[in-house]
């Protein structure tokens, strides 16, 4: 008997990836961990990867604490990556979008929340809100460059450098 020929395994991850987690605080950090290695597995700059965990977190963080669900709806996180750019996807069943504020008020030390989507609108390159085409709920998403430079430009608009 002739065996049939053997096709080539893949050489590279999958370049989208998806993650149902339950809309529980411990999810937030599952989040993080999940993204961490799939960032580690395509190999993402270690700026790149900080920065989307950061923001990763925060948007989980608002689908958890904001979105306004009966209890078993889950959170989705959605990471796709392409030749240039990583976008992260949050999936909640609230159908309210966010809105920034327009100028963040100035932190106090005691403070422990309300500046996640200022976080976002400063350090992604660009991000959005919509309510989900299929489904009920929205997605918050933002993007990420990974082409030098760009993303500390986004890191300099946080801190008001020039460079």
């Amino acid at each position: 008997m002739q065996s049939s020929p053997r096709l080539p395994l893949p050489t590279t991850a999958l370049k989208d990836t998806e993650w149902r987690l339950p809309r529980h605080a411990r999810s937030i950090g599952r989040a993080r961990a999940l993204f961490r290695e799939q960032a580690a597995s395509w190999e993402l700059p270690q700026d790149v990867t900080d920065t989307a965990e950061l923001l990763l977190s925060e948007l989980m963080t608002n689908a958890y604490r904001h979105a306004k669900v009966p209890s078993g709806r889950e959170i989705r996180a959605r990471c796709f990556l392409t030749d240039d750019r990583l976008r992260i996807t949050v999936t909640d069943a609230d159908t309210t979008l966010p809105k920034p504020a327009p100028a963040p008020a100035p932190a106090c030390p005691d403070d422990e929340s309300g500046r996640g989507l200022a976080l976002v609108v400063a350090l992604a390159d660009d991000w959005g809100a919509r309510e989900r085409v299929c489904g009920i709920g929205k997605e918050v998403w933002f993007e990420m460059s990974l082409a030098p430079g760009v993303s500390e430009e986004a890191s300099r608009r946080v801190s008001g450098g020039a460079g």
